[in-house]
Order: C-alpha cells, then sequence, then structure tokens
C-alpha cells in the first residue's frame, strides 16, 4: 500500500539525492523573497497517477508551497489539461519541480500503458496484472499506479505466497529421487500441508503435459507460461476450473486481446513496470518579484 509515510520517505530520499547541499542555482539566482506559480500541465493524453507524490515534493521542499490538485488519480486528460497547480515560494517550487515530474511522469506513464491493456480484454473476463518487475525501491509507486490504470496488483513480495516457477521445479526435480510428476506432486502436496491456511500456491508450466501433476497437489493458481494459444486453449479446457489459470510470457498490446480470449482468468505483464514510457508532461512556472 502506497501510504503517506511511505511516500515522505521515498520522497525525501529522492529530494536529498537531488539536492543534497541545496540548490545552488534558485539560492544565487532568485531572490529570497520571490513567490511563483507552477502549473502541471499535460503535453499528451493520459491517465493521471501520483498526484500526492508530486504534492510531497513541494509540501516536503517547503512546507509555504501549496499543490492543488486538479485531476484525480485514475482520471484521463488531454493535451493542455492543467493537472494541479503549486504555489508558494519560488526558491522552493524551483528546488521541487524535477522530483516531482520525474515521480507522475513516471507513474502516469504506467498507468497509461495499463489503461490500454485492460481496455484490450474488457470484452472478456481476463484480468491484467503486473509483476515483481519494478524498479527496485518503488515497488509501492508502480503498483499503485497499475490500480490507477485499472490493473491488479500480483503477489507483493516473495514472502506473500508460494510461487514455484521453472528454476524451483527444476531444481526440485534435479534433487529429489523419482519421476519428474510424482516428485512436483509430493513436494507441492507436502508444502501446502505446512503452509498456513491463508497462504497462496501458485506453480509455473510451461508444457501442457505438467498441468495434471501440478492440479494433483491442489494449487490455488496454475501460470501457463510462454504457451501458445492453442495450448492456451487446451490448457484452460484441461484445468476446467480446478485452479485459476494464469498466463504469462509473450504478453503484448498486440498479442493480449487474444490471450484473452483463449478463456485464461488472469495475464499477468512485466512490461506495464519494466517498460512504461514516462509520460510528457510539463512545468510551466511564473516567477513574481
Amino acid at each position: 500500500m502506497l501510504t503517506r509515510a511511505l511516500i515522505d520517505r521515498v520522497v525525501s530520499a529522492a529530494l536529498e539525492e537531488d539536492a543534497p547541499w541545496g540548490d545552488l542555482t534558485s539560492e544565487y539566482l532568485i531572490a529570497e523573497t520571490a513567490h511563483a506559480r507552477a502549473d502541471l500541465v499535460a503535453r499528451e493524453r493520459g491517465l493521471l497517477s501520483g498526484g500526492e507524490v508530486f504534492a510531497a515534493a513541494f509540501r516536503l521542499t517547503d512546507p509555504r508551497i501549496d499543490v492543488d490538485l486538479r485531476v484525480e488519480d485514475g482520471r484521463p486528460f488531454e493535451p493542455g489539461d492543467v493537472l494541479a497547480v503549486a504555489t508558494g515560494p519560488a526558491r522552493g517550487v524551483l528546488t521541487a519541480e524535477r522530483v516531482g515530474l520525474n515521480f507522475v511522469q513516471r507513474m502516469s506513464g504506467i498507468a497509461t500503458l495499463t489503461a490500454r491493456y485492460v481496455a484490450e480484454v474488457a470484452h472478456t473476463g481476463a484480468r491484467i496484472a503486473d509483476t515483481r518487475k519494478t524498479t527496485p525501491g518503488l515497488r509501492a509507486f508502480e503498483r499503485r499506479a497499475v490500480r490507477d490504470g485499472g490493473g491488479r496488483n500480483h503477489r507483493w513480495s516473495l514472502s506473500d505466497a508460494v510461487m514455484a516457477k521453472d528454476n524451483h521445479l527444476a531444481v526440485l526435480a534435479a534433487t529429489a529421487p523419482g519421476e519428474w510428476g510424482s516428485t512436483v506432486t509430493a513436494a507441492l502436496r507436502a508444502a501446502k500441508d505446512r503452509l498456513p491456511h491463508t497462504a497462496h500456491l501458485e506453480v509455473e508450466v510451461d508444457r501442457l503435459e505438467q498441468i495434471e501433476s501440478v492440479l494433483a497437489a491442489g494449487v490455488g493458481t496454475i501460470m501457463l507460461d510462454n504457451f501458445s494459444l492453442d495450448d492456451l486453449r487446451t490448457g484452460v479446457e484441461t484445468v476446467a476450473g480446478r485452479a485459476t489459470v494464469e498466463a504469462s510470457g509473450g504478453v503484448s498490446l498486440e498479442t493480449v486481446r487474444a490471450i484473452a480470449e483463449t478463456g485464461v482468468d488472469v495475464i499477468s505483464v512485466g512490461a506495464l513496470t519494466h517498460s512504461a514510457r514516462a509520460l510528457d508532461l510539463g512545468l510551466d512556472i511564473r516567477i513574481d518579484a
């Protein structure tokens, strides 16, 4: 969850990184008494995310700066729209502008991209979800942006759920005697018996013939990784409602509609966070002497 405490901690670190010993340019060129108004203006169409984070950059720089958020997170905007207005001491406004912009541009880019994926599958029952492919230290920010774009969050961290991927199964099969299917089924059943009843169990498979061995363990979700469309349809039919079916791998805006139409329940898309382009948002500043 993106709490105010977390926002303040991360934004404070970003401000310290950007001006560790103060903003020399503003301090030496701008009068201490100067007042400024800064308009956050959209240069392109998009979906807003990160308004409170943007505001925090100014508030933490100088509490005398007031930020009026004109557009709510999750709302669309058009080029030329004023999304927020910051007013206050000019030095503080100029010091905070880059950090504030960096966050809101990044988060709005993620939200906008997510909304495009969600729109592509709106006619199906599939949900678009993110992955752990987030910027280190910014997971809460980027995942909030995914939600603002209409997407869902996957497990938050390695501590939240058991998710056995191909590498886990490869190590398991190599270190335990017996045939692959029976070994995996037994190991998954043993793990499930030890898990708290609230913990979720998900397993990734990359071949159709692995599905039954995984389902025999009573998993909650089965991930079909890099399956063809035909194999995804067969996989959904094989699972037949015994677990949630997630598709991953090879997902793009060009392929996501067809993937959703195979009948999968969830489509996880790493690109939502690792490949989103920062939106073009500008800060138009007027200085009053």
